[in-house]
């Protein structure tokens, strides 16, 4: 008697550990390549054409799929056109990590991205922007040394070229494998942004599911202006974290966009389907016109 309910505990487990595991397979991957999809929150099935078509978000419950960040840039310039700046850099592994330069190389082949992050400039509605974006797919977004030099290249581009910058974060936060050297890109991209901010100019910070650790206590948080998509997940600490050490109990939506712009953290949460023309209009409301 006592064997069978011990056994039946452990399928249970067994089950939901799959379940669960399946979910967060459906959440890391970027834009479904199969002929159907399941949406990761509602589990309804559609054609991934279909999805494609409403810019990867969910048609029946609105659930923001996670986009590459060539998918970005394509989706957020005029006719998809930019170029691509600050290509070819090197892999860098400053504390000689064991297996961390195989791995960087086997996802530079897996998903044709250099790094975590690329950098575009082109036109917005023809006025002359630079845009960020993170990848997730690459190591989490994590910020190593050469994903903060981009971005911090990027910054002093715009800086030096008289033009507005967009900065869409998705990130797991600092890079294990550099160490203190990847937090010091915390204070290398703030530094570049206040020298960006001196010059008059405009920054956008575009929070996309999940942007947490170093790069939302740095970059993230710096914008003129700061938007998010729905539901998108925003922190610091874990909540586990959190709970353990304040000995309480988080409200249910703690660290989503939506509990965020309630505190003020956020400005705006804009659905991926309004992402452009918000974007333009705000550029037009700062004086910025092609």
């Amino acid at each position: 008697m006592i064997e069978n309910l011990f056994k039946e505990r452990k399928e249970k487990i067994r089950s939901f550990q799959q379940l669960i595991g399946k979910k967060k397979k459906l959440e890391n991957k970027e834009a479904p390549d199969g002929l159907y999809t399941s949406c990761v929150d509602c589990q309804e099935m559609f054609l991934t054409k279909t999805l494609r078509e409403n810019q990867y978000v969910c048609p029946r419950c609105g659930y923001h799929f996670k986009i590459g960040a060539y998918t970005r840039l394509n989706m957020v310039f005029d006719q998809g056109k930019y170029k691509e700046l600050f290509k070819g850099m090197k892999l860098a592994d400053p504390l000689h990590f064991p297996g961390y330069q195989e791995k960087l190389e086997k996802l530079q082949k897996k998903t044709d991205l250099e790094e975590a992050v690329v950098v575009g400039d082109g036109k917005i509605n023809q006025v002359k922007t630079v845009v960020v974006a993170m990848d997730t797919r690459f190591l989490m977004g994590s910020m190593g040394s050469v994903v903060g030099e981009k971005i911090t290249r990027a910054i002093e581009y715009a800086t030096s070229h008289h033009r507005p910058l967009i900065i869409f974060t998705c990130s797991g936060g600092a890079r294990m494998q550099e160490g203190i050297i990847s937090l010091m890109q915390m204070a290398k991209t703030s530094a570049a942004l206040a020298k960006h901010h001196e010059a008059g100019l405009l920054y956008i910070s575009y929070i996309t599911h999940p942007t947490t650790g170093g790069v939302t206590a740095s970059f993230a948080s710096l914008g003129d202006i700061i938007i998010a998509e729905p539901k998108a997940l925003i922190g610091f600490a874990g909540r586990r974290v959190i709970e353990s050490t304040i000995k309480e109990q988080l409200p249910d939506d703690f660290q989503t966009a939506e509990f965020m712009e309630k505190q003020g953290f956020v400005d705006l949460i804009v659905e991926r389907k309004d992402m452009k023309n918000t974007i333009a209009r705000i550029l037009k409301m700062h004086g910025l016109e092609g």
